[in-house]
């Protein structure tokens, strides 16, 4: 195989893996009703003028599948950690005992699961907007190769649709686990 047509397969390759990774990603923060220490990982505190992610300042856990604990390094931290979570909007009310912060995670409503749904189907979207893009890019650069054959450049055509069709059913199986995941009550 030609060493350009390689390169560019690879870089196309590359390119979709990152779109999975980033579907992976996004689906984490979207919550199917089980408590996980992943819903706060959007959430900053400020930790002495800095904006700190969370997880730098305390501990995160999920003592059982609908409560999170926040237990924070230093005690004085604690209202600054509730302010965090509050200012996150993630429709959490948490919970401050003076040792730690307790968020009770509500179940969700039929109507919240058919939202998370929506937003589930969205992500994927994009994620397949993204495997398109690749495929878009690698064909032009393909076109572009002067010194190779028109059999090699419909070849890694053909090589690059084959990729694509690959990634595409690979985000529809995620999203297929994920909707599950939202729906199972």
């Amino acid at each position: 195989m030609n060493e350009d047509i390689k390169f560019i397969l690879d870089t196309a390759k590359e390119a979709m893996d990152n779109a999975i990774k980033h579907l992976e990603k996004q689906f984490i923060n979207i919550r199917a009703g089980k408590a996980s220490p992943a819903m706060l990982g959007s959430v900053t505190v400020d930790y002495y003028g800095t904006q700190t992610p969370l997880n730098q300042v305390a501990n995160v856990n999920t003592p059982d599948g609908r409560t999170i604990t926040v237990q924070p390094w230093e005690k004085s931290m604690l209202q600054e950690i509730e302010r965090g979570i509050m200012v996150a909007n993630l429709g959490f009310n948490p919970m401050n005992n003076g040792e730690s912060i307790i968020i009770n995670v509500p179940p969700l409503t039929e109507e919240r699961r058919r939202e998370l749904t929506k937003q589930a189907k969205a992500e994927a979207e994009d994620a397949k907007v993204g495997v398109r893009n690749a495929r878009k890019d690698a064909n032009n650069d393909i076109k572009q190769l002067d010194d190779v054959s028109e059999d090699l450049q419909k070849n890694a055509e053909i090589d690059v649709q084959d990729m694509t069709d690959k990634y595409v059913k690979k985000i529809d199986s995620l999203y297929e686990v994920k909707e599950k995941e939202i729906m199972t009550v």
